[in-house]
């Protein structure tokens, strides 16, 4: 059950101040953007932009746009090497500054993504949620949310969706200004970053496919 805490503001103030908000930033940032992209394309070469479909509000899929962060290296059969390989020291910095998730402003424009809100997931993903989990995908997905704030990479499945529900059940003005606040404060202080694969939790469908097993 969500709580109706905070309605007017989801109803009818949260997306119009998202538009206004993110249009703000892509013109106050714009020559991030271009120094950004002109690093990307020198360093780990083009597209300069990562694309990948993530569900969004009511699990409808769209294309979520990231600056790129790996290198395209292969293996002598083509294929792929494994990310912590491909991942540089500069797709690091960009990742740990959350510089790469700036392209997302332009879902946040088109109404994919909202500037708070629990993060948009791999599709993969979907199969494996609870009617509890599924709760998250009732709200558009954001740039942050309560659970990046509250450990960012580095929590478990268990807490992030534990933040997400809470976020769904309780968003209000004041509750979105706070975790955009500590956000940037998070980004400043590169905190709570952890590599996916290396030192952040396994992906989820690997995650709830071990815990299935362990309960038969």
């Amino acid at each position: 059950m969500i709580n109706s805490k905070g309605g007017i503001y989801r109803r009818f103030l949260k997306r119009p101040m998202d538009f206004i908000l993110s249009l703000i930033a892509i013109i106050v940032l714009s020559p991030v953007f271009l120094v950004v992209a002109i690093l990307v394309r020198t360093k780990l070469g083009s597209p300069v932009l990562f694309k990948q479909k993530r569900p969004g509000l009511n699990e409808e899929i769209f294309m979520m746009y990231k600056f790129r962060t790996m290198t395209d290296e292969r293996d002598d059969n083509g294929d792929l090497l494994p990310d912590s390989v491909r991942l540089t020291k500069f797709g690091r910095l960009l990742r740990s500054t959350s510089l790469d998730e700036l392209p997302e402003l332009f879902n946040i424009i088109k109404g994919d993504m909202s500037i708070v809100g629990p993060r948009p997931l791999a599709v993969e993903y979907l199969p494996y949620y609870n009617e509890k989990e599924r709760v998250r995908h009732s709200v558009r997905p954001g740039l942050s949310g309560l659970a990046q704030i509250n450990g960012r990479n580095t929590a478990d499945w268990e807490q992030r969706f534990y933040y997400d529900i809470q976020y769904v059940n309780e968003i209000s003005l004041i509750g979105d200004i706070k975790i955009i606040w500590c956000t940037i404060l998070k980004a400043v202080k590169r905190s709570d970053i952890g590599e996916r694969g290396v030192d952040s939790p396994p992906d989820f469908h690997i995650y709830r496919q071990k815990s299935l097993k362990e309960e038969k």
